[in-house]
């Protein structure tokens, strides 16, 4: 046992040794190569001594990189973290200075923007000669791996042996995307993992499947907010959209934003009693919700709190960005990636590509952070929980749906990454073998994307501003300059040349102007001055022309409004209203939707904050797009097509999600298969079927 404890402590001082050998002929070579870098010997300026300076520069350098730098992203946990991401490459470059200074054999005399080169390309060299001497080392490299996770994780209990599950959430990404890209060979893990299952090519090697594919459909509110708040938390109600108004608290709730986030949860945990899927011994890393985990790191509902649950909300970025080699590779993917968008950006309007939405001003940042920082920061947090031994975690990866919504969701663009995020996967796995217990690795996504002009493109026109022509408001001339045909313009001039209504010409008193919101293709209109939901006589005796005009424009495939006499109605082109009850016998304008759509419709009637307009846009079943209220070519939020159908990709070790014949529909029913699939690992594992023989015997 001695012995190899004493093997283990040289292999290290061996690999350190290498590093900083390889490290000191980086800078000589770098001091070659760029003219305002040079060594200088304060006893000459020998081979010998200039190389002795480089070797005692190297070493401080790498000294003050494992010591001072955490101390400094520590010191700046505040700083947001795209900020701090900029920052990389100057505190790199201050500590290489100092470390020059230090130096007791001479100094370097460096231009302080060289030095931010050196110091990043000696942090890179210096990582990739310490991860590949790690690699040739099982042992080696999983300590490394492990050292993040023992230090967030402390001395506790011995890790169980029971499996532990990983339920990784792929935003955005529908399962006939994720079935398509397996097919045209994008994500080769999950095509392994399916082998000759749904959506991949069959194997010549005859590998037989690891996991198994499942479609879900969400409810009418296709959108991370309302799925992740059921997935984790087991409840979706009054969830009607992305963001709505809350007439009795006059505020209007965003779900990514902080405080809406954290009031969500709370509703949620107090409607079901239950604290989520996390709460034992989990852990949740890019998440709007905890999930009730006691580890959380970029957590959006505990982002709003002050003190230390701010710093806890933002561990994630320090325990990633403490390696500065993280840092510096994070920050050059990061600038490679802005490059990447804008010339992509350009490319399309060359091109005249369309649809095509604006992708200027900060965009190519924002895309740049969720699909590099985000997704670098929450992989390496999920790789320390699972070298952890933690018994679920939860981890969100953005990438795709914030590509996706301004590409188009078949796009270039969406397609590399899907390989991206296919190469996240198959590292977790390779992860998984080298944790303190097994894993159970789940994939799902929270919704799909359906492609499609945005509404106001084909039109000329905003949701808003149809709204206020219905009302009689002014309405931006802009509004009268549409793309579409004759028949969409005449439509457009009818509503905004609507004649004033009698009843409205002399009104005594100016009322509030409705307030007008949109999730992907689905929009809400809500009149704050009313504090119940109006019904459909309330709203023809206030503004006689808005539902016609909203219900007889192409755009717009129905409306959802209250009634005094049938209690809700779908309303459809004509203005013809169908009851909610009737829904079924006569789907009326749903019928294009599929099945489902009517309980979703009506399940959404059901909530408190239901706007007093729900308005879904015009969906075309042949070619499975939509017309976004928003700037986005690839949307959800509402009904029509991809985005309503998500997927589950869960281990054949689990037990399937449902029968054969059954459907699986909404969030909450989601939540209620990963708990069983919880339960099922906590104890010994028996096969469904024999525990309930096992059952039917004890009841006999």
């Amino acid at each position: 046992m001695r012995g190899v404890r004493w093997r283990r402590i040289a292999s290290q001082i061996g690999r350190s040794v290498v590093v900083w050998a390889v490290s000191t002929l980086t800078m000589l070579l770098l001091a070659l190569l760029l003219p305002d870098f040079r060594l200088q010997s304060a006893d000459g300026d020998s081979a010998t001594r200039i190389a002795l300076t480089a070797a005692l520069g190297a070493g401080a350098f790498g000294i003050l990189s494992a010591v001072v730098w955490p101390l400094l992203v520590r010191l700046l946990l505040l700083v947001p973290a795209l900020i701090l991401g900029l920052l990389v490459f100057f505190l790199n470059g201050s500590l290489l200075l100092v470390a020059l200074d230090l130096n007791p054999s001479g100094r370097g005399a460096v231009a302080p923007e060289t030095a931010v080169i050196v110091a990043a390309v000696m942090s890179a060299v210096a990582s990739a000669t310490g991860g590949a001497l790690a690699v040739r080392d099982d042992e080696a490299y999983r300590r490394r791996l492990h050292r993040l996770a023992t230090r967030r994780r402390g001395t506790g209990p011995p890790c169980p042996v029971t499996p532990g599950v990983l339920f990784l959430q792929l935003d955005g990404v529908g399962h006939d995307v994720l079935t398509e890209a397996v097919a045209e060979g994008l994500m080769p893990t999950v095509a392994r993992w399916l082998a000759a299952g749904e959506g991949a090519r069959p194997r010549a090697d005859g590998a037989r499947p690891t996991h198994r594919l499942t479609p879900w459909h969400t409810d009418w509110s296709s959108q991370t907010g309302a799925s992740q708040l059921g997935i984790l938390h087991g409840s979706t109600y009054d969830v009607p959209a992305f963001r709505w108004y809350e007439k009795d608290r006059g505020e209007v709730m965003v779900c990514n934003r902080p405080t809406s986030a954290a009031e969500l949860q709370r509703r949620a945990v107090a409607r079901t009693g239950d604290g989520g899927l996390l709460t034992e011994d989990g852990a949740s890393r890019g998440n709007l919700f905890s999930g009730g985990a006691g580890e959380q790191a970029l957590v959006l509902s505990i982002a709003a709190r002050r003190r230390g649950r701010e710093n806890r909300s933002r561990a994630g970025y320090f325990a990633y960005f403490s390696d500065p080699a993280n840092a510096v590779r994070t920050a050059l993917s990061f600038t490679a990636e802005v490059a990447r968008e804008i010339g992509e950006s350009v490319r399309a309007r060359i091109r005249g590509q369309r649809p095509r939405v604006s992708r200027g001003g900060l965009y190519p940042l924002v895309r740049a952070f969720a699909t590099v920082v985000e997704r670098d920061v929450v992989v390496a947090a999920v790789m320390g929980d699972m070298l952890a031994g933690r018994t679920a975690v939860y981890a969100d990866l953005v990438a795709y749906d914030e590509v996706a919504h301004h590409s188009g969701p078949h796009s270039r663009d969406a397609a590399k990454v899907l390989q991206r995020l296919d190469r996240c996967l198959a590292l977790l796995a390779r992860v998984a073998d080298h944790a303190p217990r097994p894993y159970r690795i789940v994939v799902l996504s929270d919704h799909g994307q359906s492609p499609g002009e945005t509404f106001h493109a084909r039109y000329g026109l905003t949701l808003t501003d149809l709204v206020r022509a219905g009302c009689g408001l002014p309405v931006p001339r802009r509004a009268e300059r549409t793309h579409s045909g004759a028949e969409a313009r005449a439509a457009v001039r009818a509503a905004l040349r609507r004649p004033v209504e009698e009843g409205e010409r002399h009104r005594p008193a100016r009322r509030r102007e409705p307030v007008v919101l949109a999730s992907g293709n689905l929009g809400l209109v809500s009149f704050p001055d009313v504090r119940h939901r109006m019904t459909r006589e309330e709203i023809d005796a206030r503004h006689p022309a808005l539902l016609t005009t909203l219900a007889n424009h192409p755009g717009v495939a129905f409306l959802l409004v209250a009634s005094e006499e049938h209690d809700g109605l779908v309303l459809g082109p004509g203005g013809t209203g169908i009851p909610l009850a009737d829904l079924d016998r006569d789907p009326g304008p749903l019928a294009r939707f599929g099945p489902g759509a009517a309980d979703a419709v009506r399940r959404a009637h059901s909530f408190p904050h239901t706007a007093d307009i729900m308005v879904n846009s015009a969906y075309d079943p042949a070619d499975g797009e939509v017309l976004a209220f928003e700037e986005q070519i690839g949307s959800h939020g509402g009904l029509g097509g991809a985005q309503s159908r998500p997927f589950l990709l869960s281990p054949l070790e689990l037990s399937a999600p449902l029968g054969e014949s059954e459907r699986l529909t909404g969030a909450e029913q989601v939540h209620r298969v990963l708990r069983r699939w919880l339960g099922e690992l906590s104890g010994p594992e028996v096969p469904l079927g024999a525990a309930t023989a096992e059952e039917d015997e004890r009841a006999a």
